[in-house]
């Protein structure tokens, strides 16, 4: 079953060839490394809107050194007894997660509002159907997906409830309290544990929590990791410079992940 939306004329689009295209003769051709790019043009608010491509690099590379593979095993595991068909991971990034989920589920959709993540990502899992897009228009039809994942990425509320089945979920992985806490202890004068429990209540309205889990794995990075860990996140271009640079001249840093599972059933 197709699940695909034209992000134009919101009707479905069927694959012909290598071009996705709809009955009001929208097309959108696949590119190369595998992907399709349904961002048009005005729903951009930037040329290059989304992760650049350094921090999508240095995503690349810490993710592969496994040292968030906790998170991604007790991701899998929560599909695993979900159970279910499809899924739409929002903001799938360089595809780490999604690359793991795929293998739980008959169809998997990867949307990123990044070409240059989704380009990288394209090239891990061919079974998926990867795609530049935006959670503001999110690529899908209707009432056609199962279950929405959002990992450290944003929840955009009303499209999520358009897309999921009545009987949908939501998954969202956000930091817990205790989350690279001493890095950011490191790199900020002041620092305030995270909030999680604020996504249970923006979503209460329309979304019934099923379940929590919280995840803790700690790390001993040495150095080359530590600065991809920095770069990866916000923090890169929100911190002073002289902090960084003392913070990336240590040789290894111990630190601790914790990772805020939520899943949500449609009410």
């Amino acid at each position: 079953m197709n699940l695909l939306m034209c992000p134009v004329c919101r009707e479905a689009l069927k694959l012909d060839e290598r071009t996705w295209h709809c009955e009001n003769n929208h097309s959108y051709d696949v590119a190369k490394q595998g992907y399709v790019n349904l961002h048009v043009v005005q729903h951009k608010h930037s040329k290059n809107p989304g992760d650049t491509p350094e921090s999508v690099q240095a995503r690349r590379a810490f993710l592969s050194a496994g040292h968030y593979a906790p998170l991604q095993q007790a991701v899998v595991q929560k599909i695993r007894e979900l159970r279910v068909e499809n899924l739409l991971d929002i903001g799938c990034g360089e595809g780490y997660y999604t690359n793991a989920m795929q293998a739980e589920v008959l169809q998997c959709v990867g949307v990123d509002i990044a070409k240059n993540a989704v380009q990288v990502a394209a090239k891990l899992n061919k079974n998926i159907t990867w795609v530049v897009g935006t959670g503001a228009t999110l690529p899908v039809l209707d009432h056609s997906i199962d279950l929405c994942t959002s990992l450290f990425s944003p929840i955009p509320k009303d499209e999520i409830l358009r897309v999921l089945k009545p009987t949908g979920h939501l998954m969202v992985v956000t930091p817990a309290p205790e989350h690279l806490y001493t890095m950011r202890e490191a790199l900020f004068e002041e620092v305030k544990p995270h909030e999680p429990h604020k996504f249970v209540e923006q979503l209460a309205a329309d979304f019934e929590l099923e379940s929590e889990q919280v995840v803790d794995a700690d790390m001993l990075l040495p150095q080359q990791d530590l600065k991809h860990l920095i770069a990866m996140t916000p923090y890169a271009y929100k911190v002073k410079a002289e902090r960084r640079d003392a913070l990336e001249q240590q040789d290894q840093f111990k630190l601790k992940a914790q990772y805020q599972i939520y899943v949500f059933k449609k009410k």
